[in-house]
């Protein structure tokens, strides 16, 4: 599973490299090619609360808009996860989070975009037993991956390039290491808030 993921993320960073080499050749031939005012940065916090699972997280990134509709970007993931009543009532898990993805993102309006993103992430996985309960204290190190869909708002997009958005995404793999699952290895919604940053430009 970790070779079909990094396999999987390398496609996609390799996609994302051909298109930017290619605007480099088309600025060498007269065509526009690659602008470096179409690069941003940005990041967003994690907030997923659902039946007995809590997230919290940060993920910086840095991408290119390919066109007024469509941007790409490579990111790093981090996020500290706390869930209850995993095995038995009262236990608990504390797990840590950090891992690289890719995102596009299809604006079909200038304030409202589509967005697909995958993560292979590392997982560090603390279990707490509850009382009594007769199990035992465990430290686990895992890996998964994740595809993220969903969709969400742009707020000033309309005006410049560097624009606040709020979205919200679910995990629609198969991975049963799946952060963005709760116990029951059901997908509950992850909510994140983030600002956009125009690098070299000004209006599109």
């Amino acid at each position: 599973m970790i070779k079909k993921s990094i396999f999987s993320l390398a496609i996609l960073f390799v996609l994302f490299s051909s298109v930017l080499a290619q605007s480099d050749k088309d600025e060498e031939s007269g065509n526009g090619g690659f602008r470096k005012d179409k690069l941003f940065t940005g990041g967003n916090i994690t907030l997923q609360f659902g039946n007995q699972v809590t997230t919290l997280g940060v993920s910086p990134y840095f991408g290119y808009s390919i066109t007024k509709w469509l941007d790409a970007a490579v990111a790093l993931n981090f996020n500290y996860t706390s869930q209850r009543d995993n095995v038995v009532f009262d236990d608990k898990i504390r797990q840590t989070v950090y891992g690289p993805g890719a995102f596009i993102r299809v604006f079909p309006l200038r304030f409202l975009f589509a967005q697909a993103q995958y993560e292979f992430n590392f997982i560090k996985l603390k279990y707490i037993p509850a009382a009594n309960s007769g199990y035992q204290k465990e430290t686990l190190s895992l890996d998964a991956h994740s595809l993220l869909v969903g969709g969400g708002y742009a707020g000033g997009r309309e005006r410049s390039n560097s624009f606040y958005y709020l979205c919200v995404l679910w995990d629609v793999g198969q991975s049963k290491n799946s952060p963005y699952k709760d116990s029951y290895n059901r997908t509950v919604p992850i909510i994140r808030a983030g600002y956009n940053i125009a690098l070299f430009q000004g209006r599109r």
